[in-house]
């Protein structure tokens, strides 16, 4: 097979970078090692910035979207009992977030390239990355039970943190930096109604919690628990139990509760690889950066790596000028650490510490209040959740 841009992975980056490829004329191959079923019901993100809605909607993926997206103006804080909300359009200009699953973007997308796309292949399993740095590189694939290789100008390893691509990058010219956090999240989607119209951090009495929602029928909490657990540990009652007693405050606001349909354990972990390209072979999304999901930046920083990098490839093959594409990983890492600061910020000021002490609490309490009390500080903290401006 032979293709101008080899694409490893079928989730949100690999799928929106096919579909800006397609509506450029650049011709792509996508290969997925899951199923369409799985791809589509895998649970991610569902927090949006406004450049995340607006990709979506220049790929040609915006018409659900824009009919079943929850838009959101601000975020609630809660500690000490109490609550304080943080309005995102008057602190960024009129900026705010949509609350749309991953899943429903991937089905989205899915449609959108089977119906009018390049090729998509699911099965389609990545065994390695070959001659990255010749004008052909190479990704040795299977498919339907046949080795198959696919040629390329370019390759683009959208294949998150347990790929292959990351793996053709040479140790000495690499290098990874990593942070594990010592506690995890218990996840659960529960057949309920939002009990807020809008996300709810907690820093209660238990540590962490957090309340989203993925629709008006159908709410998304989180809690912190100790690394290790295992989520059948937890009976629903007790979830429910905890939620309530970390999101409480001194007014008549409840708790809703209803059948909890799924649950799963999160380990928090920060890492970024440099660089993001070598030879003709770049990384994007969780291939090249892990972010704790505090700050809602793990797929809002795959979706501005592909902006980037579909640009650059249009410049390069409608003018000729390699430049914007050469810039990519310095472009696309300045971001990244940005968005690393914040959802460092936000994580450790949150959670908990196992090992902390009263001096500990404290230091948190106070960046919280003062989130509260300074317009300056909460006007950094709105504009990096909304999403800091692409550069490019």
């Amino acid at each position: 097979m032979r293709t101008t841009v080899g694409i490893i992975g079928g989730g949100p980056a690999g799928l929106l970078l096919a579909r800006l490829l397609h509506r450029t004329g650049i011709d792509c191959v996508v290969l997925e090692s899951r199923t369409r079923s799985y791809v589509e019901r895998r649970q991610r993100a569902g927090m949006l910035e406004q450049g995340t809605v607006d990709a979506l909607r220049e790929s040609g993926a915006g018409a659900r979207l824009g009919a079943e997206g929850l838009v959101h103006h601000g975020i609630e804080l809660r500690f000490e009992r109490e609550r304080h909300r943080v309005d995102f359009p008057s602190l960024t200009g009129g900026r705010k977030v949509t609350i749309y699953a991953q899943t429903e973007i991937v089905k989205d997308l899915v449609a959108l390239q089977l119906a009018d796309g390049p090729p998509l292949l699911f099965g389609a399993r990545a065994l390695a990355v070959e001659k990255a740095e010749s004008e052909a590189p190479v990704v040795r694939f299977v498919h339907e039970g046949r080795e198959l290789t696919l040629t390329c100008d370019y390759v683009v390893g959208c294949d998150g943190s347990h790929g292959i691509a990351r793996d053709a990058f040479p140790a000495d010219v690499s290098r990874t930096y990593a942070h594990d956090y010592p506690y995890s999240w218990l996840g659960v989607l529960a057949e309920v109604p939002p009990s807020c119209e809008e996300l709810v951090y907690a820093r209660g009495p238990g540590g962490f919690a957090l309340h989203s929602m993925r629709s008006p029928s159908v709410s998304r909490l989180y809690l912190q628990v100790p690394n290790g657990t295992v989520g059948d540990d937890w009976p629903d009652d007790r979830i429910w139990d905890e939620l309530a007693a970390r999101f409480a405050i001194d007014s008549d606001w409840r708790l809703e509760r209803g059948p909890i349909t799924a649950k799963g354990v999160t380990p928090m972990r920060s890492l970024v690889h440099e660089p993001m390209r070598y030879g003709r072979l770049f990384l994007a999304g969780d291939a090249a950066h892990i972010v704790p999901p505090t700050g809602a930046k793990g797929l809002n920083l795959a979706v501005s790596d592909v902006r980037v990098l579909a640009r650059g490839l249009a410049e390069l093959y409608r003018t000729g000028s390699p430049e914007l594409l050469d810039a990519y990983s310095d472009l696309c890492l300045d971001r990244v650490w940005q968005a690393t600061r914040f959802s460092y910020d936000m994580t450790t000021m949150l959670h908990a510490q196992p090992d902390g002490d009263a001096f500990d609490h404290q230091v948190q309490l106070a960046r919280l209040r003062r989130i509260t009390a300074s317009r300056s500080a909460a006007a950094e903290l709105a504009a990096n959740y909304t999403g800091l401006p692409l550069t490019v």
